[in-house]
């Protein structure tokens, strides 16, 4: 919460003021006594809540300032989940333009308030006029008395305690003190200890606040984790090679996986969906329409005779195998997330029993889903408008099954293609009972949308990071997630999913999924690897940007542990990232990033500084340098801004710079030379530990 003191405000001393309701004739609402504009960060107007999580240092900004030369300041006021008040001096940072900005925190979840009051400083103006007159020899005796009468307010209308007042009172007898030398007595209104109370409870006249803004704080997973994305029956799946028949995995044989996900340093073992999968035009390899007798059909067309989006696939094994393998990801460290789709197989029960949750079409069928020019004939969507309450509750009913299974956290199929409005009531639903929960918004889709779907609950939101390329495409891009948007949208950066496979990671082959996951990993909090990125599976079905055998209509046996000819393996590259992340807790941060410049404009650069919080213990600087040039080896000079790295070094001087990729040590300047490589032997990027020499 950064350095509060709770200091009771002083109340206003004006006399009445004439009835401001004539003020609402005119669309105005009352500007107040000291005004108070512009505040930030806000949501809407303050329609929704800004939000961080424990820890989480932001920046309050305000335009504060009044009539006149009398010295004005200000104060964001944090209001905790108690109703308990911390004050927090604004500092101006443009003298003249009245930009006044604090960094705060909070440090503990739940549902906070801030507001900014500016107020009239009876003792900053004294402080300013006492000296100039005094030492101009005007009205001597008389500032010096005004000097002693402010800090005999200061004492009677602020609580403190016993030492300050004993120590104002001792200036005020020195203020008066007409035996001592005039400079002697002025320095006894101008002290340290004095300017210290004065600054820490101030004397505050004429206080104007703005509206008390509403302020979410969550759980740190919110904002920071490493995802590791599973189809579980996939872990643990054979073929016959005789017979070409598959066995499926089930939870029992993917918990065999969790241990090497968990050595791997990932938080969050993220689960595709696990229910029954229907039957009636059920999609075969690679989509088709057709699907063989022993195709299993992919794991979004939900629902079936033995159930619908409240039961599990018989073939992944039963309510105890499930809460078993959620036991054994605790146990490693892991939370487990599971992917919720709100659609149905023509199979569901909601079919036969709640046909008014979908779309019946003039011919008297249920429209299946589309995207055109993309059909999913197997796949019925959900009607919000037919029989809202109905709908509602039933999806409300399915999300506590899981939570009473211990799933904590959601990542959503699709939320764009379902009301806004049904969104945020579910997230708040869940949140009155369990404010643990977090939702990932699975929205690739226009901004406008994404945005709004963060701002009315969804803690993570996938981003366009996987078709942002260039350095000038990333720069712009992260810049607008660590600044625009990061008071409500909380990035995460896949390099690929099960439906992503960008013609850049197509082509790129080692090299692309090094530069991709390590930029991933260290521009934002969460990112996330989808299984068989370790093994470079980068070729995609003709003519779509998606893997060839998509793992979503057939099993994978990825036989894990062998060694197979010719095959890559990044599993000690993601390993190392992830420990990375762990050490250096500047990579925990959204909104701390710096971009630096590059003579080659295939080079990108940033740098990380500062933890959470008032601990610097846990503040450091990573500064990271890639060649996204994933063809051919580069070199370039960098151009750094020195003060940006947080060590307080001037432009002339040197730093130790520790690559944490390959262990190498250098001494750079402003302006190190770089050469970087595309693949192995030759990194395509520096993740380098700066400290002071």
């Amino acid at each position: 919460m950064t350095e509060h003191s709770s200091t009771p405000s002083s109340p206003d001393n004006a006399s009445a003021r004439p009835d401001p309701s004539v003020l609402s004739l005119f669309g105005q609402q009352p500007i107040g006594r000291i005004p108070v504009l512009d505040v930030t960060p806000i949501v809407d107007g303050g329609a929704r809540p800004t939000k961080s999580v424990v820890g989480e240092l932001f920046t309050v900004t305000a335009t504060v300032f009044r009539e006149g030369h009398d010295a004005v300041n200000a104060t964001v006021v944090l209001v905790d989940p108690d109703d308990q008040e911390h004050h927090v001096p604004l500092r101006q940072v443009n003298p003249g333009l009245g930009l006044w900005e604090a960094e705060v925190f909070a440090d503990r979840e739940g549902v906070w308030g801030f507001r900014v009051e500016g107020w009239s400083d009876p003792y900053g103006t004294w402080h300013h006029d006492g000296p100039v007159k005094v030492r101009a020899g005007v009205d001597v005796e008389l500032m010096l008395e005004e000097g002693a009468r402010v800090l005999e307010r200061a004492i009677d209308e602020v609580e403190r305690p016993d030492e300050d007042v004993q120590i104002l009172n001792e200036a005020i007898t020195r203020l008066r003190a007409s035996a001592l030398p005039v400079e002697e007595r002025l320095q006894a209104g101008l002290g340290p200890d004095v300017e210290r109370i004065l600054t820490t409870t101030p004397l505050r006249d004429h206080v104007s606040a703005s509206p008390t803004y509403p302020w979410w704080v969550e759980r740190k997973r919110a904002l920071t984790g490493a995802w590791y994305e599973i189809f579980p029956r996939s872990e643990g799946a054979r073929m016959d090679p005789e017979t070409g028949l598959w066995t499926t995995g089930t939870f029992t044989t993917a918990q065999e996986r969790l241990p090497a996900i968990a050595g791997m340093g990932f938080d969050v073992v993220y689960l595709t969906p696990v229910h029954p999968i229907g039957t009636t035009n059920r999609k075969g390899k690679n989509n088709t329409l057709t699907a063989e007798e022993h195709d299993p059909g992919s794991p979004y067309a939900i629902g079936a005779a033995e159930g619908g989006h409240d039961a599990l696939h018989p073939e992944l094994g039963d309510w105890d195998d499930f809460d078993a393998f959620v036991a054994r990801a605790e146990a490693e460290g892991l939370e487990v997330a599971l992917d919720i789709a709100l659609q149905a197989s023509p199979d569901h029960p909601w079919a036969k029993d709640h046909p008014e949750f979908f779309t019946t079409r003039a011919d008297g069928t249920i429209a299946y889903a589309e995207n055109p020019p993309k059909k999913y004939q197997d796949i019925y969507p959900l009607n919000f408008d037919n029989a809202p309450e109905t709908v509602y509750a039933e999806v409300r009913r399915v999300i506590q099954v899981w939570i009473d299974h211990g799933v904590k956290i959601f990542r959503v199929d699709n939320p764009h293609t379902k009301p806004v409005e049904f969104w945020q009531w579910l997230i708040a639903d869940v949140a009155v009972d369990h404010p643990e929960v977090i939702w990932l918004s699975e929205a690739f889709t226009k901004p406008m949308m994404m945005r709004t779907l963060a701002k009315v609950g969804f803690q993570q939101s996938y981003t366009y990071y996987a078709w942002r390329n260039t350095a000038d495409e990333l720069r712009d891009y992260v810049t607008e997630l660590a600044t625009e948007t990061a008071h409500y949208m909380r990035p995460s950066f896949w390099p690929t999913t099960h439906d992503i496979l960008t013609p850049y990671m197509q082509t790129g082959g080692v090299a692309a999924h090094l530069v991709r996951s390590a930029l991933a990993a260290t521009l934002v909090p969460t990112y996330g690897i989808y299984t068989g990125f370790e093994h470079v599976e980068s070729v995609n079905r003709p003519g779509a940007e998606e893997h060839i055998d998509n793992e979503k209509y057939e099993f994978k046996d990825r036989r894990w542990g062998e060694l197979v000819d010719g095959r890559d393996d990044l599993t000690d590259w993601l390993t190392m990232l992830n420990r990375i992340r762990r050490e250096h807790a500047s990579l925990d941060w959204l909104r701390n990033i710096t971009f630096h410049a590059a003579e080659d404009e295939n080079f990108l650069v940033f740098s990380k500084h500062g933890g959470g919080g008032r601990d610097a213990s846990d503040r450091d600087t990573i500064l990271v340098v890639a060649n996204l040039d994933v063809h051919q080896v580069r070199s370039t000079r960098l151009h750094l801004t020195m003060p940006a790295l947080g060590l307080g070094l001037d432009w002339g001087q040197h730093f130790q710079a520790h690559d944490l990729v390959t262990g190498a040590r250098w001494t750079w300047d402003s302006a190190p030379f770089v050469r970087l490589g595309p693949g192995y032997g030759q990194e395509p990027v520096h993740i380098i530990h700066v400290t002071r020499n």
